[in-house]
């Protein structure tokens, strides 16, 4: 009986040794594998140890940027690395949404001024490019097809009220100006045309304004207004009763635009305009922007309400007029950091009216640049291929688009080639 009793216990403890030892290796199991899952990254890309400055969402400090699925994941202080499944290390730079230039040229197989978006835009932290009118409403699908659809920036438009677009001779053809032509191609394709431009007009009349503004209102959109004064055609009638709230003027710094007075004074009637809501833009150019305007309007506190290039193969030279060198120009002229990158990025945005891009914000598409501020002794120039010395300047470093890094000068993404092992091409 005691033996009998002795073998059952013995096969009992063996019995329950084993189902412990099983439930030992369960929890074990289930332990690692939620700490696998803990540290499994949640993130595609973290832009770690920058400075972002995010005008739209009030943000001016040291903070890292993650990255899942092209968009903004996170902006917070101090992201763990062990989240991200790449980590680059920005320390030292400037993090801020993707720059958004509204005045562009880049109808690349338009104009023989146009150029490509990409070669111009990537490199410069811009991953928003607006043409301005390079296309009218007959060639605006051509510009579509050939450019737009194949580019990695992201390419927006304004319709010239021209159906040619800016081909020369034809810009003065009242004729080519069909506000409803325009209106109807700009409802057709609302997610890439912005609105409508005029540009170039040397006839006396209010032709070409007024027929852009006409399918401005037909499409809702704004208008972008280039301009140049003529006897019977003024700029103050121009901002005061021909242009609406919400249109643009650009090249607001020209030296052919009456911004000062004879005494250097901010005309009185500018101010009133602006009151009532007409918007000012820089479209530097080749022949937009002059030292001798800007300085004494910025000192009097009229400063840009946003900041544009007008970048073709002519300004791309001299007076080198991309959107880095624009904005250290301004930068230069006493404009702060950040309000430099106000009225690079959210303000131009909704200028026209896609309030969804220049932004950090959680949810947006990750476009974003990584500028280094310079200090030194360097010169710019204007216009008129005069200079001015300034202390700061600043370059681009890295762009993301869609969350993808598509410009890296410094290599601040990759690994060194001494350590990086055997490789063929590195993700």
């Amino acid at each position: 009986m005691k033996k009998g009793i002795t073998g059952i216990s013995i096969s009992m403890l063996f019995v329950l040794l084993l189902i412990a030892f099983i439930g030992l290796n369960l929890t074990g199991q289930g332990e690692t594998a939620s700490e696998l899952q803990q540290a499994a990254p949640q993130y595609d890309l973290l832009l770690k140890g920058g400075h972002v400055i995010d005008p739209a969402n009030n943000i001016d400090s040291p903070m890292d940027l993650a990255v899942a699925a092209g968009k903004i994941a996170r902006v917070a202080r101090a992201i763990p690395a062990a989240e991200a499944k790449k980590v680059v290390d920005v320390a030292g730079y400037y993090v801020t949404p993707g720059l958004v230039d509204i005045h562009t040229h880049v109808f690349a197989f338009g104009a023989d001024l146009n150029v490509f978006p990409d070669l111009y835009a990537l490199p410069n932290g811009v991953t928003t490019v607006v043409d301005a009118g390079s296309s009218g409403w007959k060639n605006f699908p051509e510009f579509k097809e050939k450019v737009i659809d194949r580019s990695t920036a992201r390419v927006l438009a304004f319709l010239n009220i021209v159906g040619a677009g800016m081909m020369g001779e034809v810009e003065q053809d009242v004729n080519e100006m069909d506000p409803v032509a325009a209106a109807e191609m700009i409802k057709k394709f609302p997610d890439i045309l912005v609105g409508v431009k005029t540009a170039h007009f040397m006839k006396p009349g209010w032709e070409a304004v007024d027929r852009a503004v006409e399918a401005g209102k037909l499409s809702n959109t704004p208008v972008m207004v280039d301009f140049r004064q003529l006897p019977g055609r003024s700029y103050e009638d121009l901002i005061l009763k021909h242009m609406r709230p919400g249109d643009i003027h650009t090249h607001m710094y020209a030296e052919h635009i009456p911004l000062l007075n004879e005494n250097g004074i901010v005309n009185e009637y500018v101010k009133q305009a602006r009151r009532r809501g007409i918007i000012f833009d820089v479209g530097h150019g080749a022949g937009s922007f002059w030292f001798r305007v800007a300085e004494p309007a910025i000192k009097q506190g009229f400063v840009p309400d946003s900041i544009s290039t007008d970048y073709h193969k002519r300004s791309a030279m001299l007076p080198n007029a991309n959107m880095v060198t624009t904005m250290s120009k301004f930068l230069n002229l006493g404009m702060s950091l950040k309000e430099v990158i106000l009225r690079s990025t959210v303000n131009p945005a909704r200028e026209i009216r896609r309030a969804e891009l220049g932004t950090l914000g959680a949810g947006a598409v990750a476009d974003v640049a990584v500028l280094q501020l310079e200090r030194g002794k360097f010169g710019f120039v204007d216009s008129g291929r005069a200079k001015m010395t300034g202390d700061q300047r600043l370059q681009c470093v890295l762009t993301l688009r869609q969350g993808k890094v598509v410009w890296d000068s410094n290599g601040l993404g990759w690994p060194d080639w001494r350590t990086a092992g055997k490789y063929r091409f590195i993700e």
